[in-house]
């Protein structure tokens, strides 16, 4: 058996949860692989919203198995509340598992976060502020304290001289507004949430589980254009979100990976600062905005808005392997009598579909425009229905990237999809 793969094409917020919660019931075990709190997947049940930050998406599917991966750094102020929240609306979450080499976001990696981010001034990243980049900083500096040291007796121990280097280090920071105190006994009150879920050995269990003839959809956070190797670098998370990371994260060889599912919206978007050369800071883009509704599932910041990027697609295409496309959002162009489509950048005078080595150079997107639709599609459910000019669309984007696209989204509530292809 194969572990099939769920990740986001663009800078994140394409709409992923949506289409694992539909994909979750064909799966036996949904697996988060890297990321943390920073995320934001929005998931609409019989017109209810839920926002996951941690949890993988499969959690509202009953019988399926929910494993936090070893790739993922783990807020236990963040987790309780996300079960809190989950207990209320009558989930069950029993079928959570953590992995005990996830690392752990103490609140002074919050307060580093902090420190930095004001330090830069105008030159920020655009840091979310959850503590995620510190977090992964002491992961690879040998530092990081790992759910596995909760079962440990020395685990207060090792949390002060953590903080108290954390402390240290904050000290060429300017001074932020941050009550370590409060927040650090929030911290060890929600431990005790924390506690109460499964830990695991990652790597033993999904191998396992795939020896066993197991189902398992690996789930991305963020997208492949915050990579820290190959996204808009430094504008980029401190994770692997990638299908690469999947191996990592979880513990797998890269032989076991299957299908792999890659998520575009029918535009393109991004939050915080970084490159983004298709984007439109105009009334267009604003109309954009509100349409799609915009706005930050963790943070509530607007999204910055632009036409659909096809170069950038092409490349992270390549990078991930995909197979399996879905664009979301289709609904959102309903209104544009036409639709522009970036399909070359040019630099220095001279046409390509590769992007450079940094995408914040002088570039000049080449578009091809297409008549849009002028009518509402939300409440279409089979692609032979859709209007001429979603097909047109939707053929142009397989010619140009080389890759099916099996699934569209039409709206946010889990009915609103149309399977085009054949998936899972």
């Amino acid at each position: 058996m194969f572990i099939d793969v769920l990740l986001g094409l663009q800078w994140g917020d394409e709409g992923k949860g949506k289409i694992v919660d539909y994909l979750a019931d064909k799966y036996d075990i949904i697996c988060r692989f890297q990321g943390g709190p920073n995320a934001g997947h929005t998931i609409v049940i019989n017109g209810k919203k839920h926002v996951l930050h941690t949890i993988p998406s499969g959690v509202f599917r009953p019988g399926v198995i929910n494993v936090i991966g070893n790739g993922v750094v783990i807020d236990p102020i963040v987790m309780a509340r996300e079960l809190s929240t989950l207990k209320a609306n009558g989930i069950d979450t029993s079928s959570i598992k953590v992995a005990r080499k996830a690392h752990l976001i103490l609140p002074s990696h919050r307060f580093l976060d902090a420190g930095s981010e004001a330090s830069k001034g105008k030159a920020k990243i655009g840091s979310t502020l959850r503590g995620i980049g510190p977090t992964y900083m002491d992961k690879t500096g040998r530092n990081g304290l790992r759910i596995g040291d909760l079962e440990r007796p020395n685990f207060n121990a090792k949390y002060t001289a953590l903080k108290e280097k954390h402390l240290s280090l904050a000290k060429i920071y300017p001074d932020v507004d941050f009550d370590i105190e409060t927040e650090e006994a929030k911290f060890f009150e929600c431990l005790a949430a924390v506690k109460e879920l499964e830990f695991i050995d990652n790597s033993y269990y999904v191998n396992q589980a795939l020896n066993e003839g197991k189902r398992i959809l690996a789930e991305g956070a963020q997208g492949s254009m915050l990579d820290i190797d190959y996204g808009t670098y430094p504008y980029v998370t401190s994770s692997s979100t990638i299908t690469a990371g999947v191996c990592v994260g979880l513990g797998v060889a890269p032989q076991k990976i299957g299908k792999v599912y890659g998520i575009s919206k029918s535009y393109c978007t991004r939050v915080g600062s970084g490159p983004f050369p298709t984007e439109l800071d105009n009334d267009l883009g604003e109309e954009l905005r509100q349409i799609g509704a915009e706005f930050g599932a963790t943070t509530g910041r607007p999204r910055r808005t632009g036409w659909i990027d096809l170069p950038q697609l092409k490349y992270t295409i390549m990078l991930n392997g995909v197979n399996h496309l879905c664009i979301t959002k289709m609904d959102c162009l309903n209104t544009f009598k036409n639709i522009e489509l970036a399909t070359t950048y040019k630099i220095n005078g001279k046409e390509t579909q590769n992007l450079p080595y940094d995408l914040g150079e002088d570039i000049e997107p080449q578009y091809t425009s297409m008549k849009g639709w002028n009518q509402d599609i939300n409440s279409i459910r089979d692609f032979d229905e859709m209007p001429k000019e979603v097909k047109d669309y939707i053929a142009f984007l397989e010619e140009y990237l080389g890759v099916p696209v099996d699934m569209l989204s039409t709206g946010p509530g889990r009915e609103e999809l149309i399977i085009k292809g054949t998936v899972a």
